[in-house]
């Protein structure tokens, strides 16, 4: 740092009495030659010349606003729509007519050709069944509400496509000795006087078959032999009678193996050729019984109704709930008690028309 000159202070109150103002003695100092001299003070402060003030400048005229242009609207044209470009079409596949469907052969109904044969009405009046040209009895009475109830089921079944089972009722019993070929043979008694139907009794106890010395009829080949040869008809083993609308199906030859033949898938066939193409038609299965043998079993998975048939009095109710148990296969199993001797009512079927029977 150079030392710089001190410039000596003036002493108190001399001002600017002795014309050293700081200009002076910085000039004095500096030997600066008197360039420096300070202005003289006025004497009076009202001399100072104030700022002088410059006249207010008047502001710019605005140009005037010229007003635009109107321009006259014109309407924008309308753009045309632009046809689409052609596209290049595929040509039309011709169209295949479906092949007209193959219609089903009509059904060949099979009606029984066979020769008829007599029925025994003295052995039906000593077995005491219905007598076909007798007089109404009570037996044939409540017979007649029995068949009434099947053929209103069969009916409502074949309504609701139960097909050929819906025509086919098996009749048995738990036990041996109920009556289950009683009633069975009664029933077609009483089913084949209807006028707009027919019934075909089948004897189905192959073991012990007695429907033919029942009604007094001949023997031949019956139901097991069309099951065990696939060149015998089954229709042309049915025996007809003089009593209309009744036929008669033999249990044919006896065979070991009868549950099985019953079980093998030619026997559906060999049964719907039974009522083929007549919707009328019953056919009624008179079996073993439930608990004596199997093919009551068996014909329970074929049949649309089974009827059991239990002894009043006679038949146990541990009979009565294995039996049902069997022939659970059967959707509609129906109970019918036999040779019970009382009336809740007080009166028996058949008073009305003047038979106490």
């Amino acid at each position: 740092m150079t030392e710089q000159s001190k410039i000596p202070v003036p002493p108190e109150g001399e001002g600017e009495k002795g014309g050293n103002s700081l200009f002076e003695r910085a000039n004095g100092a500096f030997d600066l030659g008197g360039a420096f001299k300070p202005a003289p003070m006025p004497k009076d402060l009202a001399q100072i010349p104030s700022r002088i003030k410059r006249p207010a400048m008047a502001p710019a005229p605005q140009p005037k606003a010229v007003p635009a242009p109107v321009e006259t609207p014109v309407a924008a044209p309308v753009a045309q729509p632009v046809a689409p470009a052609p596209q290049p079409v595929a040509a039309a596949e011709p169209v295949m007519s479906a092949p007209a469907a193959v219609q089903a052969a009509p059904v060949q109904p099979i009606h029984f050709q066979s020769a008829r044969h007599p029925v025994d009405r003295a052995r039906l009046r000593e077995q005491g069944l219905i007598e076909p040209e007798g007089a109404v009895s009570t037996l044939l009475e409540e017979f007649r509400i029995v068949k009434r109830e099947l053929l209103q089921s069969a009916r409502e079944a074949q309504a609701k496509g139960a097909g050929a089972m819906a025509q086919r009722v098996l009749v048995c019993s738990p036990l041996p000795g109920e009556g289950k070929t009683f009633c069975s043979t009664n029933l077609a008694l009483a089913m084949a006087a209807e006028k707009d139907s027919e019934v075909l009794l089948v004897d189905a106890d192959f073991a012990k078959p007695s429907v033919l010395s029942v009604l007094g009829l001949p023997g031949g080949p019956g139901l097991m032999d069309a099951l065990a040869d696939p060149s015998i008809r089954v229709e042309d083993c049915v025996i007809g009678t003089d009593i209309p609308g009744l036929w008669v199906l033999p249990a044919g030859n006896q065979t070991t193996r009868d549950s099985e033949y019953l079980a093998s898938g030619r026997t559906v066939q060999v049964l719907d050729r039974l009522t083929q193409g007549v919707p009328g038609r019953m056919v009624i299965f008179d079996s073993p019984p439930a608990l004596a043998a199997s093919p009551a079993a068996d014909l329970a998975k074929l049949v649309g109704q089974t009827l059991l048939v239990v002894r009043a009095d006679a038949t146990g109710q541990n009979a009565i709930e294995d039996a049902l148990h069997l022939l659970s296969n059967c959707a509609d199993i129906k109970l019918l008690l036999n040779d019970a001797n009382f009336s809740p009512s007080g009166r028996r079927f058949g008073s009305y028309y003047g038979y106490g029977g």
